[in-house]
């Protein structure tokens, strides 16, 4: 396989670059300083909140791009700028609708920080590892004062089973993408990773086949088509095995890592 013209490698975190217990390899941090070396720009692209993916690479944040809560808002370079926000009607709007569905957990996403009403300790214990600045209000609908950015819908059981098919009324309205195994987003209509990476691969003049993406989950599917080495992991939906070109290992057997080392070797 030539990756003699890779210029640009962008991953998804959750499922795929992160492991299962949410943590970046030191292989990694390793092979990043490489990339940097021979001039390989990487984005880390995820349905997180920013705040977020920053903490998890607190060694090398000034040096990466990242696309946050699915396109809505991206970092580049030192500038990092809302491109898409949800209307406070369509907040109010989705809100109540969700509000109806059973055991669902709600997430309203916002530039300043993530808005819960959910008490739930549960929940709370599994919100703090995707969210990192949250804080608790009591009606959702009332908080006005930030870029809404993204509604997350958080189900323990399954979010594309218990919560994707009741939203379908308002799917010509807003992006709703199943996300993971228990989160469904709401955006708007445009937002997804590929809205983003198209205007970063503008800005850095690259071409899909100097490109290398890797996902896991549907909200990684606009953005796998953007590349001609796009990778879907083994433990990735159907779907994305489905429209990626290429597979590898799981990311708990560092499925990345695995390829960048091959990429690395390369250009070596």
């Amino acid at each position: 396989m030539d990756f003699s013209n890779i210029k640009l490698v962008v991953s998804d975190m959750d499922g795929t670059l992160l492991n299962s217990r949410h943590e970046v390899s030191t292989k990694f941090l390793n092979q990043f300083q490489q990339l940097k070396n021979k001039n390989i720009h990487f984005v880390a692209a995820s349905g997180r909140q920013f705040q977020s993916i920053l903490s998890k690479f607190p060694s090398i944040n000034n040096d990466i791009s990242i696309i946050a809560e699915n396109g809505a808002v991206m970092k580049y370079k030192d500038e990092t700028n809302v491109l898409l926000q949800l209307s406070l009607n369509q907040i109010s709007d989705c809100i109540s609708r969700i509000r109806e569905i059973k055991n669902s957990h709600i997430v309203l996403c916002g530039r300043k920080t993530a808005y819960i009403e959910s008490k739930d300790s549960s929940f709370i214990s599994k919100l703090r590892e995707y969210y990192t600045e949250a804080s608790q209000v009591d009606d959702l609908t009332q908080v006005t004062d930030d870029e809404f950015l993204k509604i997350a819908v958080f189900h323990f059981d399954s979010s594309e089973e218990f919560v994707y098919p009741y939203l379908q009324p308002i799917v010509n309205q807003v992006q709703v993408i199943v996300s993971a195994q228990n989160w469904v987003d709401i955006s708007h209509k445009e937002a997804n990773k590929s809205f983003a990476l198209k205007q970063i691969q503008k800005n850095l003049g690259v071409t899909p086949e100097q490109t290398m993406i890797f996902g896991d989950y549907n909200n990684d599917i606009e953005m796998m088509k953007l590349a001609q080495f796009s990778y879907a992991m083994s433990n990735a939906h159907p779907r994305v095995k489905e429209v990626a070109n290429y597979a590898t290992s799981s990311n708990d057997n560092h499925g990345v890592e695995t390829v960048l080392e091959k990429l690395l070797s390369a250009r070596s």
